[in-house]
């Protein structure tokens, strides 16, 4: 059970817009490399910069309770038909469509090594409220995790959205991460209350994963539609720059 998560929910009567993402995503896959490309800025205004990113695992870069990057063999069904196509007459859509299914097999794979790259060591991390958990016993499936994808997986004592100030204090003694300020973190995660509420309760950045990798769940769809009712009224996502300091 998410005692976090149930608690901090009753903190968005009085803060609605912590659930809310400065951006958003379809998938995985659709993630920009650097991030701060993924948030916009007016003309004049200072450019986001992105110095480290938390990833969540769980319908984000991993199917749930799965311990490894999304693999080609679980691709959706709609693209599993792609390959039994019959070839005895070859068209262009043809072509197309299994173009596609090998591009969205590798997509997973590829963007997770171009994340590495950009934030290599302590500059990637990864959080989920399964793996590195209380939950987990002796960490077995952080390790798992950890070997898969040679990411540090955090090692937390309150499940997501109430861990952050572990993971400010992860980053305050890892300073090969070259963090000064919450807002150079980027939180990417399918969940608005727990990895998006997080995000904007330490004063960082929120990618939110709308469509994951096996669609929503009926809570997250809840959330969702909060969120669409939130923005319809006029609300924004907090600005991550307005946070002074570490707190």
């Amino acid at each position: 059970m998410n005692i976090s998560g149930t608690l901090n929910i009753f903190r968005l009567i009085r803060e609605p817009t912590l659930c809310l993402p400065q951006a958003t995503v379809s998938t995985f896959n659709h993630l920009p490399v650097p991030l701060s490309q993924a948030f916009e800025k007016k003309d004049g205004d200072k450019k986001v910069d992105i110095r480290a990113v938390i990833l969540d695992k769980d319908n984000c870069f991993a199917v749930p309770h799965a311990n490894e990057v999304y693999e080609p063999y679980q691709q959706p069904k709609r693209y599993q038909s792609a390959v039994h196509v019959r070839l005895s007459v070859p068209n262009v859509y043809t072509i197309l469509h299994i173009q596609l299914f090998f591009s969205y097999l590798t997509t997973y794979q590829s963007k997770f090594r171009a994340l590495r790259a950009a934030y290599p060591g302590s500059k990637l991390l990864i959080v989920s409220n399964t793996a590195g958990t209380a939950g987990d016993k002796d960490y077995a499936e952080a390790t798992l995790l950890e070997k898969a994808t040679g990411v540090k997986v955090l090692r937390h004592s309150t499940k997501k959205p109430g861990c952050h100030p572990e993971i400010l204090s992860y980053f305050l003694n890892t300073p090969d991460s070259e963090i000064t300020h919450p807002s150079q973190i980027a939180v990417v995660g399918d969940r608005l209350f727990t990895d998006v509420m997080m995000a904007n309760m330490m004063g960082s950045h929120a990618v939110w994963v709308r469509d994951g990798v096996v669609g929503r769940g009926f809570f997250a769809r809840m959330e969702d539609r909060l969120q669409g009712w939130l923005f319809r009224r006029g609300y924004a996502a907090p600005d991550p720059t307005a946070q002074s300091q570490f707190e």
